[in-house]
């Protein structure tokens, strides 16, 4: 293995030890606790920065591979067995930055917004254990491993989000989101199934090297898009994307940090991850439902997220929004720009999930000195005013906000943009022209939303003067990763030109991977398809600022000068806001046919257990009971009273005999010769 893989592969055991320390001897440490995980978490993100340095500039990757298991036989003349390892490359290097990163300023947030927890170390150690799982789907080079970690995930996710499962709703929120979640693995097994039987490996070089040679599942193009769609589930499921997103918004049961962790570069991740690492395999027709699921799942959570009065509830839904808009950049081929805005969005969304921390912690304090434990304090609604308490918070705050609405020197701008411009691209080619159109609309909405959140919650008056006077800003320690992820909010991270056509200085060296598909169903992006994108750059970034200025303004001029009533709107469209607030009845409807499906088939299930199943068996108790009855009686009168009648009559028999048994010659004698006359009379 050579020296920067063994790297990596420190970059991948190092939270593991972090969980394995803290899970077993977390209690003796006692608040230290969170500084051991942080500095584990410290430490691996020094590793992955080398491990990014050490790519720049370089083609090709890393690549670690053994035989796990050889079945000594052949299949489809390819030998039988399972590869597994490691491997980094330009995507890899990229995401062991992202996660680190994100993990290490949450765990350095979570000291103080976590101090005093009365599972603090448990925190610590599971947030570990996620951190070593999510490296893991990042640093493999197979589907088996990936598929290992992903299911890790899950079940680091579930302990997460249920950290305080004393409340019904966070232990609620945890079995929906690893329930929901089984449904879009359960495709992605399929998937890996149907790739494993034609190809006999899961290794991505040997599955794209097949395909590349014209080895296709099943000898069609139909099962290769069928395979690359369900592996495409486990995206959908990990990556909140419609129909199964219903998941996300609950998740904000679990501890803010841990949404931050979870819903900005992390676990959400994972499935845009998954989308672009089966990118190769992935057929036109896969593609474009891809496509069309992203643009879905952004607008459905854009139009939710704008009626929300939860500040996090606002987030998540504003989460499920660019998760869509990455897979929709992934899905027209706009390849580099999905990925840019994967990584963009996880410094911008982690910030802003941490500033909404930092002010549900100042809240709760508030709260806490007032004595008043009925007052939400997530509800942007109880807010206001809090600009000049909170200055850090809401300068970069607003710096996310900024960052998220695309406008231009920040980050969401250049990524943001190139999605776009690959939407219009696509348009062009495929004359699907409700792509762009979505895709400009989510942009509008997203900035009105966003902005405001934002206005409700730091600009105008407060709505109790006395809870505001308690109001502070948090700790250093909860600010500085606030500041941190603000710089990476800004252009000159990626791009070096503001309103640069190209994907980055990075993010250059990750353009389109070698599409393997054939020719003849390949979503291969074409030079002229790129040329297409860079000439529709320059639309997309006009449209873009202008529908984004759009949404601000209108945010304003409802929320800040009041200009239009908001309550008077609601009141007007009264049922549209219901129907939005109510998230368009997703889980009404999920409630009313696949929960009550699986309800009445576990009830229909229970009933032939306890009536069926239970019924032949207690029959056979019965009837054996009965047959035991009667082999008993039989056993007490017949063969006993058998026994029973012998040995009365041998006994009877007896002492009849001892009357005769006197003992004496004399008797004897005379017996004798009364038996002998008796014979010779007979005789006779």
């Amino acid at each position: 293995m050579i020296p920067e893989l063994k790297i990596a592969l420190a970059i991948l055991l190092l939270p593991l030890a972090s969980f394995v320390l803290l899970i077993f001897f977390g209690k003796r440490f006692m608040d230290k606790a969170g500084h051991i995980g942080a500095a584990f978490l410290g430490l691996d993100l020094i590793l992955a920065l080398f491990t990014f340095g050490s790519r720049m500039g370089t083609e090709g990757k890393w690549d670690f591979t053994f035989t796990w298991i050889d079945f000594h036989t052949m299949v489809n003349n390819v030998p039988l067995k399972i590869d597994i390892g490691m491997m980094v490359d330009n995507l890899t290097a990229v995401m062991l930055v992202v996660v680190t990163l994100i993990s290490f300023l949450v765990h350095l947030f979570s000291l103080a917004y976590m101090k005093g927890d009365i599972r603090y170390s448990r925190y610590y150690a599971n947030l570990g254990i996620f951190t070593f799982s999510m490296l893991g789907i990042v640093l493999t080079n197979n589907y088996l491993l990936m598929y290992v970690f992903w299911e890790l995930v899950g079940l680091s996710s579930y302990l997460l989000i249920g950290h305080w499962y004393e409340k019904k709703s966070a232990s609620d929120a945890s079995k929906k989101a690893f329930i929901v979640n089984r449904v879009g693995d359960l495709g992605f097994f399929i998937g890996i199934m149907i790739v494993w039987m034609q190809f006999s490996t899961l290794t991505f070089d040997g599955i794209f090297g097949a395909i590349g040679t014209g080895v296709i599942p099943f000898d069609s193009n139909t099962w290769l898009t069928a395979a690359g769609l369900l592996i495409f589930c486990g995206a959908v499921g990990k990556s909140a994307q419609f129909p199964l997103h219903v998941w996300l918004p609950d998740a904000m049961e679990g501890p803010t940090p841990v949404s931050a962790l979870i819903h900005a570069a992390t676990m959400v991740a994972a499935g845009v991850y998954l989308v672009a690492r089966t990118f190769p395999m992935l057929t036109a027709d896969a593609l474009m439902v891809i496509a069309y699921t992203g643009a879905i799942t952004a607008f459905i959570a854009a139009s939710i997220a704008i009626v929300q009065n939860d500040i996090k509830k606002i987030l998540a839904y504003s989460t499920v929004s660019q998760l869509g808009y990455m897979v929709m950049g992934l899905g027209v081929g706009a390849y580099s720009a999905g990925v840019m805005h994967l990584v963009t969005h996880a410094a911008f969304k982690a910030g802003l999930f941490l500033a909404s921390g930092s002010v549900i912690h100042a809240m709760h304090n508030a709260l806490h000195h007032q004595h008043d434990h009925h007052t939400d304090a997530q509800d942007v609604r109880n807010m206001g005013g809090l600009k000049s308490k909170m200055p850090f918070t809401f300068w970069t705050m607003l710096i996310f906000t900024l960052a998220i609405s695309g406008v231009p020197l920040t980050s969401g701008f250049l990524s943001k943009d190139e999605i776009l411009a690959g939407t219009l691209a696509f348009s062009h080619f495929t004359g699907h022209s409700i792509i762009p159109i979505i895709g400009f609309l989510v942009a509008g909405l997203t900035a009105f939303y966003m902005f405001r959140m934002l206005i409700l919650t730091f600009m105008g008056e407060h709505q109790d003067k006395q809870r505001y006077d308690h109001v502070h800003e948090s700790p250093f320690v909860m600010t500085v990763p606030l500041m941190v992820l603000a710089a990476l909010s800004f252009f000159f991270f990626f791009s070096l030109n503001p309103i640069s056509a190209s994907h980055g200085w990075f993010f250059e060296k990750m353009t389109y991977p070698t599409v393997v598909v054939p020719a003849a169903a390949a979503a291969t992006p074409t030079e002229e398809f790129v040329e297409e994108v860079h000439h529709q750059h320059t639309m997309a970034m006009v449209l873009s600022v202008g529908v984004s200025g759009l949404g601000i303004l209108l945010a304003f001029v409802t929320y800040f000068w009041k200009k239009i009533s908001a309550d008077a709107f609601e009141k007007t469209l009264k049922p549209l806001h219901t129907f939005l607030y109510n998230k368009w009845y997703f889980d009404e409807l999920y409630d009313a046919t696949a929960v009550a499906a699986m309800m009445g088939i576990a009830k229909v299930l229970s009933w032939f257990d306890g009536a069926i199943v239970d019924g032949i068996v207690n029959g056979a108790g019965w009837l054996a009971k009965l047959v035991s009855n009667i082999s008993s009686k039989f056993d007490s009168y017949v063969v006993d009273g058998a026994v029973n009648f012998i040995a009365y009559f041998a006994g009877l028999l007896g002492l009849s005999l001892r009357k005769v048994q006197t003992g004496k010659v004399q008797t004897y004698m005379i017996l004798a010769i009364i038996g002998l006359m008796v014979l010779m009379a007979m005789y006779m």
